[in-house]
């Protein structure tokens, strides 16, 4: 385990957890992070020195949680040393450092994974499956909210912070990934990032994708919904039940009168701890070779989309045409 901040102690506690796992080391160079760690997981070793976990011949894979501007560095030290890979989301902070690690995953033969959380989350696995049901047809559009009041970053914006979350889901849901993206948003707290900003993606087929994100939003939201032909889904994960909504709701065409009342329904979804599902998933990978869903290839299309994006802020909005293979 890499990393033992914020993000990287539940990694910690759920490795930890897990049976039939064995937490080896934690990584980390704050004695504090390090002790909070070792209350977690009383049997892995604690060291400030990569170099050290990574010379362990017992340690088959490296969990990456260290702050985004680390990650290539670290990874890139894990796959030398023979390791899979699981890198914390964003994959690096560019397009060439993500690709770099993907080569040199695939020449080293290992497996390289992105922390792409949500496409492992049980109920964006349920909405996957409502949505290809034929009748919830052709996806038109979706509509994105990922705000809060704070934790304002001080290593990445807004943007790299946020928008993997609803890039890697849409994605995932359609099957395809945006072919062009703008942005407009406002550094308010710090001069050097973006804390508030409006996304707008384009698809393939014409499917439209609007994202919010802020850290300086009074009302925390987690929220996705997608609109189809014949019926719509919300997924809002500050529900503590019925976290998916599914709407039966098809609009007439004009002249044909209103629309009959929408048939709304909640289904029943196992309880099942995303990051656990995530964890599970790569291990599972890393022994057998079952394909992961979400490589590090999945991190360099996210990557593209957002530099575009970044790019995009910085001429005022203009749209970025993304050539994503």
């Amino acid at each position: 385990m890499a990393g033992a901040g914020q993000w990287g102690r539940n990694h910690v506690r759920t490795l930890a957890s897990m049976r039939g796992v064995r937490l080896d080391w934690v990584v980390d160079p704050d004695p504090a992070r390090r002790e909070a760690a070792a209350a977690l997981a009383p049997r892995a070793q604690l060291t400030d020195e990569l170099a050290e976990a990574l010379a362990d011949p017992r340690l088959d894979a490296v969990i990456v949680a260290s702050p985004g501007p680390t990650h290539h560095e670290v990874a890139r030290a894990a796959i030398a040393a023979g390791k899979h890979v699981l890198v914390e989301k964003p994959l690096t902070t560019c397009v060439e450092t993500s690709r770099d690690l993907v080569r040199r995953a695939k020449r080293a033969g290992v497996l390289l994974g992105v922390g792409h959380l949500l496409v492992h989350h049980p109920v964006v696995r349920a909405l996957k499956r409502a949505t290809e049901a034929a009748s919830f047809g052709p996806i038109r559009y979706f509509h994105c909210s990922r705000t809060n009041l704070g934790r304002v970053r001080t290593d990445e914006g807004a943007l790299a912070g946020l928008l993997p979350h609803d890039i890697s889901v849409m994605a995932y849901l359609l099957g395809r990934w945006p072919v062009a993206v703008q942005a407009v948003g406002a550094r308010h707290v710090q001069p050097h990032a973006e804390d508030v900003v409006f996304v707008g993606l384009r698809f393939p087929g014409g499917v439209l994708g609007q994202v919010h994100l802020s850290w300086l939003e009074p009302l925390k939201t987690r929220r996705i919904s997608v609109v189809g032909a014949g019926a719509m889904a919300i997924f809002d994960d500050m529900q503590a039940t019925g976290k998916l909504e599914l709407i039966r709701a098809k609009i007439p065409p004009p002249a044909r009168g209103p629309a009959k009342p929408p048939v709304v329904s909640y289904p029943s979804i196992p309880e099942r701890e995303p990051l656990r599902e995530e964890l599970r998933a790569f291990l599972l990978s890393a022994r057998t070779g079952k394909p992961f869903a979400a490589p590090g290839e999945d991190g360099v299309r996210v990557a593209r989309v957002l530099e575009g994006a970044q790019q995009s802020l910085d001429e005022g909005g203009r749209e970025i045409r993304l050539r994503i293979r």
